[in-house]
């Protein structure tokens, strides 16, 4: 499912990433990996807070919905 359906506060581990490969990279970069763990700080009308490693990172809805856990 993808991480979008996650509640606040809740973690999650990363089970795949879909989308191009520009999308995947940027994704990537920005510390979101197969297997890592992340945590749903926030969620307002479907765009997301999320905290990866020691950064928070604020996706949309269409980003967030690339994630799957």
């Amino acid at each position: 499912m993808p991480i979008s359906m996650a509640k606040a506060g809740e973690t999650v581990t990363i089970r795949r990433i879909t989308g191009r490969d520009e999308v995947r990279q940027h994704l990537a970069e920005l510390g979101f990996v197969v297997d890592s763990e992340v945590t749903v700080v926030n969620e307002m009308a479907g765009n997301l807070i999320l905290q990866v490693k020691d950064s928070r990172v604020a996706l949309d809805r269409g980003m967030a919905n690339r994630i799957l856990i």
